[in-house]
């Protein structure tokens, strides 16, 4: 059976209101733990600003995404210093099960499922750190120096062997992957044909009109993506400036945050509020 899948869709300008690039390194950090911790599997970076350039924010949200996804132990072999992870040390961790504290090969247990990189491959086979002192071998597979794949440990014996593994037959939450698009909301939408699309807004229905008919799509979905807005731009201008009706591309807009104190409510707050009110109202249906 197909796990559900859930992906968030935000904008690169997510952290066009802060100049420096450590606190926007730490607002993305706030976003990776957001999509961590309500178990998001894909998050989705799309250019909301049609008339200006926007491949440096691009690169930016799905750089530092990307590393504080990667475990600590791959880290240096996958990615290269950059000035996008200049400030990557203030990134709080993840803790997540793919981010496991074990580092000696005596601690490792049979069946347990790891994240690893390919550190070279014979005729025999394919071996891969991942994150003890001695890497695993992977018997009559040859992978491709540098690829990062998930293993599971078969055999802790003087030679640690694993056996390739995919993320869809892990039980447990097993992280996010990153996707950045140089193209607009509507673009990406129609690209990933998502079976439900939640947008975000707070011109939007509140939650308790919507609840019950969004309950039954939410359990009945495969994939689902909740969408929103930029700090200075919400959902509908930003659907505007694309010719678009957010309520065309959009199967719900709900406002998560009614009555907000506030003028504005920035994206990774919308995130938190939005995904814990999601978790609390859809748990039943997010089997």
């Amino acid at each position: 059976m197909q796990k559900k899948k859930l992906a968030i869709v935000i904008p690169a300008s997510i952290v066009s209101d802060t100049p420096h690039l450590r606190e926007k390194t730490f607002k993305i950090g706030l976003v990776g733990r957001a999509a961590a911790v309500f178990r998001v599997n894909e998050i989705i970076i799309f250019k909301d600003l049609p008339k200006q350039r926007q491949e440096k924010e691009l690169k930016l949200v799905s750089t530092v995404l990307a590393y504080m996804e990667t475990p600590q132990y791959l880290r240096k072999k996958l990615f290269k210093i950059t000035p996008e992870l200049r400030y990557a040390g203030i990134l709080p961790p993840l803790r997540t099960p793919h981010h496991p504290l074990a580092n000696k090969a005596k601690d490792l247990k049979i069946g347990e499922f790891r994240e690893a990189v390919v550190t070279s491959a014979t005729r025999e086979g394919t071996f891969a750190d991942v994150g003890v002192e001695k890497p695993a071998f992977i018997p009559k597979i040859r992978l491709k120096t540098g690829k990062r794949i998930t293993v599971k440990i078969v055999r802790r014996n003087k030679l640690l062997e694993a056996a390739l593994a995919s993320p869809d037959e892990i039980r447990e939450y097993w992280g996010y992957k990153t996707t950045a698009y140089p193209l607009p909301l509507g673009q990406v939408l129609k690209r990933r044909n998502f079976d439900l699309v939640v947008a975000t807004s707070r011109y939007g229905k509140t939650l308790k009109e919507v609840a019950a008919e969004l309950r039954s799509r939410w359990s009945e979905a495969k994939e689902i993506a909740v969408v929103f807005g930029s700090p200075s731009l919400g959902l509908y201008e930003i659907a505007k400036h694309e010719k678009l009706s957010l309520d065309d591309v959009a199967d719900f807009v709900v406002n998560t945050i009614p009555n907000q104190g506030t003028e504005t409510v920035r994206t990774e707050e919308a995130i938190f509020a939005s995904l814990a009110l999601f978790n609390v109202l859809l748990r039943d249906a997010n089997l």
